[in-house]
Order: structure tokens, then sequence, then C-alpha cells
């Protein structure tokens, strides 16, 4: 699609961020065009060689120490208790053996950690999600600094687990890279009953054992939790930004499908080198377009609001800045094509069967909403994207044209009959700061919310004074001190029983936080990602019981309805218990350098990048 069909607005963000990042951008080619891609290997001496090669069977031995085929470095998430890496474990093995087909070869450059907020979710390690986004990306630096690989093969898939890998990817762009998947869990209990389930324990209608029962039957095997959280937000991700095989996101582990896309994947990296017949290095494939394309996608598909940290920092490190406006700009001509729990009741399987990322793509394209003309892992243009992957009769992966029509217009809506006109996301700005609401699941009379705060600063207590009937009438809970510099933002997914439930009760309620809500970000509306959060300086520090907050997401505006408002002394809190405990004593470097939510949230870029 020339740049003459596309949306005009796509086209001014577009521009906007490319004249933003000129300078980094500039900085960051240049070093990907200094680091030589063709023979890594042979910068190393005879002793550096003999070290890597030790262990590598004699058939692949002499391709390697003679140069004479492309070797993939794979870096995996793999661990056997968390469900979305367990199948992980038989992927080297599939794609060492789908190297040699071909001529290659394969090894296993390093692991990096997968942790799982919904173990976590609550508990003290909650506070090291955040940052392991960055671990990860340093750890997938270390295995890739062997400097003995042609391109990279990065298995992962959950939360911060993808985006380090990003950027990660970013740092070595010189190497052509692609992510293969493990795909989503087959469907369990709705997630319409296990919200109903949830609710239930939250009022103290049934116990723990039913609601442990409950659990269970919706998180019950293996791949990826089913909903539209940040997993399956970030496997749409890499699929809209081309960073692996069209259709490959929500195929379930364990088929022959899934199989054959893993083989097809490992052969592509080899293709992708440049001993390969079409080098594409990760830096052509992390563009500003790209990064555009993925921000639609997060607005068409009403994806994780992590996704708002995460993009600014997969950006950042490929010397792409962006900025809230650009969501916010993007999220206004972006319609709201899906319904996928919890903006909707069906799963992923279902949004996959009713057509999936391919007629979403297909639709957004022809209405110029994306870039067609990108580099991807399939080759040329985003229009590979529009295909998906079925098993042929040989056993292997074949491609044909992807749903042209919605199968389930509950679930997946064209263009022209979108759910909303916008997308999923909204900048809010004020007195209180930067934030941002997710108002997919958001009914529009719940966009306009003016009532007194209630001030927390954990979300414990917040569970406390539901528990002692404190939380009566119209309010605002604002819970602060939860941001990045404070511990580490943790996700606040505790809220969303209690304050669902209060609002179905007929209360007028909304969130106010410096925190994360993620991809369980729901009906409740929820402004979040607060920034400056109020460890650093915020506004949100001087918010007092009382205080009337307004929070309109039709305009846009967060504030607080008081005269005195800036004048005011900042509240302090006692952080002390965030220091130790479950390795936090670990992360004190990153809580310390830590960039604000509106600059990604890493200890990696700082706050200067944004110009």
């Amino acid at each position: 699609m020339s740049m003459n069909n596309l949306h005009p607005q796509l086209v001014a963000v577009t521009q906007r961020i490319e004249a933003r990042s000129a300078p980094t951008r500039r900085a960051y080619l240049q070093q990907i065009a200094a680091a030589d891609p063709v023979t890594p290997r042979s910068k190393l001496s005879c002793g550096n060689l003999a070290h890597a090669v030790a262990a590598v069977p004699n058939a692949d031995k002499l391709k390697l120490v003679e140069w004479t085929a492309g070797n993939l470095g794979i870096v995996t998430a793999y661990n056997d208790m968390l469900s979305a890496h367990q199948p992980f474990v038989y992927y080297p093995d599939v794609i060492k053996a789908a190297a040699r087909e071909v001529g290659g070869t394969a090894q296993v450059a390093g692991g990096v950690p997968a942790m799982c907020d919904g173990v976590t979710q609550g508990q003290a390690g909650m506070e090291l999600s955040l940052f392991s986004r960055d671990v990860i990306a340093m750890s997938a630096g270390i295995a890739l600094s062997h400097n003995v690989f042609d391109a990279a093969v990065f298995l992962g898939v959950c939360d911060k687990i993808v985006p380090g890998l990003v950027i990660a990817a970013a740092s070595f762009g010189h190497l052509p890279c692609i992510f293969l998947p493990a795909g989503p869990m087959v469907s369990g209990l709705a997630n319409d009953a296990k919200s109903k389930v949830r609710q239930q324990y939250a009022e103290g209608k049934i116990g723990r054992d039913e609601l442990l029962q409950c659990e269970m039957q919706s998180y019950h095997g293996v791949g990826t939790c089913t909903f539209y959280g940040t997993a399956n937000s970030n496997q749409m991700l890499m699929e809209f930004m081309g960073l692996q095989l069209p259709g490959s996101s929500f195929v379930n582990p364990g088929t022959p499908l899934r199989e054959a896309l893993t083989v097809a994947g490992a052969q592509r990296a080899l293709a992708m080198t440049a001993q390969g017949q079409d080098y594409t290095p990760a830096a052509h494939i992390l563009s500003v377009q790209a990064f555009v394309n993925g921000i639609v996608g997060l607005n068409a598909t009403g994806g994780s609001t992590n996704l708002l940290l995460h993009l600014v920092a997969m950006a950042r490190a490929a010397g792409i800045v962006i900025c809230p406006e650009d969501f916010a700009d993007l999220s206004a001509i972006t319609p709201l094509m899906a319904r996928v729990y919890p903006n909707g009741v069906a799963d992923v399987n279902h949004f996959h069967a009713a057509g999936g990322l391919q007629f979403v793509i297909g639709e957004l394209l022809a209405a110029g909403l994306l870039h067609e003309e990108v580099a991807t892992v399939a080759g040329k243009g985003l229009h590979h994207y529009t295909q998906e992957a079925y098993l042929a009769a040989d056993g292997t992966v074949a491609w044909r044209d992807g749903a042209s029509i919605s199968h389930d217009d509950t679930v997946l809506r064209p263009v022209a009959q979108a759910f909303q006109l916008s997308g999923g996301v909204v900048r809010l700005v004020g007195n209180l700061g930067d934030a941002v609401i997710k108002v997919s699941a958001v009914k529009p009379e719940k966009y306009l919310i003016e009532a007194p705060a209630k001030v927390f600063h954990d979300q414990a207590a917040v569970k406390a004074a539901f528990e002692a009937g404190e939380l009566e009438g119209d309010f605002v809970c604002v819970v602060r001190f939860q941001g990045p510099k404070a511990n580490g933002m943790p996700e606040l997914h505790g809220l969303t029983p209690i304050l669902g439930l209060l609002q179905d009760r007929g209360q007028s309620v909304a969130l106010v936080t410096d925190g994360r809500m993620s991809g369980a970000s729901g009906k409740v509306p929820a402004a979040i990602h607060v920034s400056p959060e109020a460890m650093d300086g915020g506004a949100l520090a001087k918010v007092r019981d009382g205080d009337v907050i307004r929070l309109d997401a039709h305009h846009g505006h967060l504030e607080v309805l008081a005269q005195d408002f800036t004048e005011r002394e900042a509240a302090t809190a006692d952080l002390s218990m965030n220091a130790t405990g479950c390795g936090r004593d670990l992360f004190d470097v990153f809580r310390t350098h830590v960039s604000a939510a509106a600059s990604g949230a890493s200890a990696l870029f700082s706050d200067t990048a944004r110009v």
C-alpha cells in the first residue's frame, strides 16, 4: 500500500516519531552497520572456537569450525513450572534437526528467566516482575555475546519475556532473529464463569476450596493462559511487527502444526542469515513503521496495558522514541475489532477460530491503518500476515489466504462494523500527571467519574477496607507508591473483583494508581501508570481522603478538584518492607535507576531519551 493510501493520522504519527527519534535512530543504525554479520566466528581465536564447539556433535563440528553453514543461537525461556514455557523443552532438538536438514547448525546459546505474574500476583515476588524484563534482555545479551551465531532464535511467550527478548534482538540488530511461540492451552472453564466465581469469593459466598477448583479448571494444561492478557498480547504484537511466522501465535502446543511451524521457523532463520538467500537483520525489521503497526494492533484487539510500557522500552533499544501521545493518537483512529476476555467472554482459541489475527491485519491493511511496506521474517510486506498457517499433506506447514469474513461477530468484527470506532487506550492528563486508561470493556456511561478519593498505599489496605465495610458510596480508589521507583510497579490485579463487585452494586467507582493493571484491566475505569509516580515527586502524593477527583475518558482528563492542591505537602510512605525478602534486595539498583512509566519503566534507558 502506498503512503498516499494510508490514513493521514497514521502518517502524521509515524513522521512525528521519525523526527523525534532521528538522532538516536541514526546512532543506533550506525552501531549496527559497524557490526560484521557475515562471518562472526572468523573473529575468534582457535582457542575461542575450540571452547565453542567442544561439546558439539561431530556431524556439526566441522561445519562450525569451517564456517560453511549458518549457526542458530537458541535463547530459551524454558522451565517446567510455568505452563506457557514448558513446551519449549522439546524445541531445541526440533530446531537442531531442522537446521541439519538444510545444512545448518544450531546451539542453545543460553536461558533467560521466566516468571509468571499469575503465580506472583499479590505476592512479594510481583515486585521483581517488571524488572525481570531488563534482566531477560541482559541475559539474552550474555547468551549471544559469544559471537558464534549467525541468527538468534528466541523461545519465549509471556509477560516480560518477549519484550526483554526484543530488547536483546535490537541490541544484536545486525543478526537476524525469529520468535517461535508455544501457543495457548486448550480452552478450559469459560472466562465469564471464572469471573463470577472470583466475585463470589470476594463477597464471601464461597470458600477457598471452591475458588481453587475454579482456577485449576481454568489453568489446566500446557500453553499460555487463554485470556487476552499480556502473554497473548505479546503474540499478537510479534505478528503485527513481523517477528514470527504468520498464523503461528495461537496454535495449541503439542499439535503437528505447532511442530511444523517450529521446523519452518528454524529453517527460515537460516535463510535470513548473511550466508543465506535473504539476509534480514533484526534492525531492519525493528523500524518505526513496525512499532506503529504494533501499537495499531494493540488498539484494534484491546490488548494488555503492559505493552504501553514494553513498546516504549523495546523501541528505545532500537533508537526509536515513543511517547504517550503516540498511543493516544493512534488509538483515536483505530477501531476495536475484537472482544476477547476480559474485554468480552471469548478466549484466544475462539478468537483464532473466528478468523484471528489474519482477519484483523487484512482489514486494517485495506483501511489504510497499517504500514504494508515493512520487512518481516516472512519476507517483504505485511500482507504475508493475512495468510493463515495449515498442515500440508506431507506434514509441513503451508499458508493460504486467511478468513475474509468473521466466523463469529460476537468475537471479531470487520472495520466497518467494529465494536468501537476507536481503540481501547486513552491518554489522561491533568494536575495528577500523565496516565492511561483502557476502555475496551468499560461502558460509555462509566467514562466519566467524579467522586471523592479514598487513599491507600497498597492493595492489601484496600482489601482490608472492603472487608471492614468501609468502601461505601461513590469513590475513586487511589492506590499510590506502587510505581517502579517505589516497589517495582506490581500489578494490582487483586483489586479487580472488589471494585467490580462494588460497581455491580450500583456504586460509581474508579481506580487511580501509579501501579499496573495489565491485561486484566476490565469494566472498572482505571487510570494507571500515573507519572510522575508518588515516589518520584508526583502529584499523586498530594491527594487526601475526600478530595474530589475527576476522571474523564471522553476528553482525556485526570484531575483533583481542590484549589490548594498544588501547594500541599506531599505525603510519604514507609517503603522499608519493599526493600528485602523474596529477592527484592537484589533489585535495589533497578528501583534506584529506573525511568518513569511514560519512558518505559526501564533501568536500561534513561528518561533523557524523551526529546
